[in-house]
């Protein structure tokens, strides 16, 4: 139904349609007065009448743009909750009562405007709920790249807090599996910084949170009374807690902790979407807790092994001095095929062993090998004045495992006697020991033999031989002198290089032969690869030296 005015030509088709149209309609004139509308314009405008002032029957939003509209030379404003286009004829969102409406003007040519009103309250929720899902979407990617640039677990807590309090809540715990008897909480208000503590509670008080912690479904936030929430749970300063939920933070295989959110009276409860957005999120941050935490505990592991089989720092024995140095095949790596030990003997006065091998391969398989045989060695000490029979009850269990590596080795047995050392020294298919005299000379002991765990049989030759005060025996891998470098590359460090650098030391510690040794191999490299070294320097310490500046302390070596 429409005014009598517009029942006359052109106006009569056009009210005709207007009628007829399922959504609402109304003209007005450029002073702002109601010319025209339909049915649907008055169901939705209650009090729409020909001839009244459109300000007193639409929303500010539309009147603005009204008057906009038929104001020469101004385009429609912008209105706070509104959308204008800067073109005359552009539509206009807004809000009538509690819907969403497009107004699309027309220009008349009798300077009339008419306006369509189209109901866009549900284009206007799903493009809201895209927004949404893009934000959140936008979100978890980078909380979990944020979370997943990190294998330390406290960092991934508080990483986890931090996010959860700016965007899901205004504060969150992070709680880890109970340690012993205590919990692991890091809290964080929003706009806060996280704060670690732990905390001797029982979780199964809290409701929800023990099956949380179990890893079983969440409880539903509406069966959480927010007044029972313990005080070790809520942050100082943060007020009466309106609304909690309690997700798990599920991990690999096993719970990685739990994620509790908390809102403040007054404000607005969990709603069930956000429910389900904070277990996607907790599922994310849980995965990168369990890893962190996997990790931790492979690194504490390795670090116990790695113990046991990085060769022992050397130091004086029995009135012998030694020195070892190690360097991996690579940098990264802090174990390899190589190894070395000093045995010192069960009875004072009798002959400490040493040992040094080279297994086939390098990096840490060959170190697991490596372990098994210093423990073999080791096993074989009380035969140590035997150096054939250790080589070949050595190759004999090796044969008899499932490696199919082989080792070369050598062995020192090292007794003081007077101010000289006396050394037996026996090469299973290893590199010849050698002597460094106090004349410069350098010797090369005489003993050969065949590699431990090639064969059925592993002869080798033992040899004798005396150091006196000064002299040193350098027992070494084949990574120091087939290492590749120097000025052109390629070119191996050699053992006439070697023994050269040998030459230079006399009368050096062996502590500082040693540092000698791998700091001019370690030149000669560079930056390229090489296998993994091993340097053992047995010395016959001087028997005089001066007294130090404060008369306790060993001063330098006079003869």
């Amino acid at each position: 139904m429409v005014s009598t005015q517009a029942q006359t030509g052109a106006g009569t088709e056009q009210a005709s349609l207007w009628g007829d149209a399922p959504y609402p309609v109304l003209v007005a004139d450029a002073q702002g007065a109601v010319v025209q509308h339909n049915d649907a314009a008055n169901l939705l405008l209650p009090g729409t009448r020909a001839g009244t002032r459109l300000v007193d029957v639409v929303p500010a939003w539309l009147s603005a743009a009204h008057a906009a509209l038929c104001s020469p030379g101004q385009a429609p404003g912008r209105t706070p909750g509104t959308s204008t286009g800067q073109e005359p004829n552009a539509p206009l969102t807004g809000m009538i009562g509690e819907r969403a409406f497009e107004a699309h003007p027309s220009l008349r040519d009798d300077g009339t405007v008419a306006w369509w009103l189209v109901d866009d309250t549900d284009h206007l929720l799903a493009r809201k709920a895209l927004r949404m899902e893009r934000k959140r979407t936008a979100f978890l990617a980078e909380a979990s790249s944020t979370l997943l640039s990190s294998l330390n677990l406290g960092r991934c807590m508080d990483v986890t807090a931090e996010l959860a309090a700016e965007h899901l809540a205004d504060a969150a715990l992070v709680i880890a599996p109970t340690y012993g008897r205590r919990l692991p909480v890091v809290t964080c208000l929003r706009g806060g910084t996280p704060v670690l503590a732990h905390e001797s509670v029982d979780p199964d008080e809290v409701p929800g949170l023990g099956e949380a912690l179990r890893g079983f479904p969440p409880v539903p936030s509406r069966w959480i009374d927010p007044s029972t929430a313990p005080a070790w749970m809520v942050p100082e300063g943060f007020g009466t807690v309106g609304s909690i939920v309690i997700t798990p933070l599920p991990g690999h295989g096993v719970p990685a902790g739990a994620l509790v959110l908390l809102r403040r009276s007054g404000g607005a409860a969990f709603t069930e979407s956000e429910e389900v957005f904070a277990r996607l999120f907790a599922a994310r941050a849980g995965a990168a807790m369990s890893a962190a935490r996997l990790y931790a505990e492979q690194t504490s592991i390795t670090e116990v092994l790695m113990r046991e089989l990085l060769p022992p720092s050397l130091h004086q024995i029995s009135g012998v001095d030694y020195a070892g140095g190690y360097r991996p095949s690579a940098d990264h790596e802090r174990v390899g095929g190589d190894f070395y030990d000093v045995h010192p003997a069960a009875v004072e006065g009798e002959a400490s062993l040493v040992a040094l091998g080279d297994v086939c391969g390098k990096g840490l398989e060959a170190a697991v090998l490596t372990g098994k045989i210093r423990n073999t060695l080791h096993a074989l000490l009380p035969l140590a004045d035997d150096h054939q029979r250790m080589i070949s009850l050595l190759n004999t269990a090796l044969l008899n495992s499932h490696h199919a590596r082989f080792v070369t080795l050598v062995l020192a047995s090292a007794v003081r006697e007077g101010n000289a050392v006396n050394l037996r020294l026996t090469s299973a298919g290893h590199l010849s020991p050698l002597i460094v005299r106090a004349s410069g000379t350098v010797e090369e002991a005489e003993t050969r033999g065949t590699l431990v765990g090639a064969m059925p049989e592993a002869p080798a030759r033992t040899t004798s031989v005396t150091l006196a005060p000064g002299e040193s025996c350098v027992l070494y891998t084949d990574g120091i002198t087939e290492a590749e470098g120097g000025p052109m590359g390629g070119t191996q460090f050699g053992e006439e290089r070697l023994r050269r650098v040998l030459s230079e030391c006399v009368g050096m510690p062996s502590e500082s032969i040693v540092e000698r040794v791998q700091m001019l191999a370690s030149q000669w490299v560079g930056k390229g690869r090489h296998d993994d070294m091993a340097v053992v320097v047995i010395s016959a310490p001087r028997t005089h030296h001066l007294s130090a500046v404060n008369g306790h302390t060993r001063g330098r070596f006079t003869a």
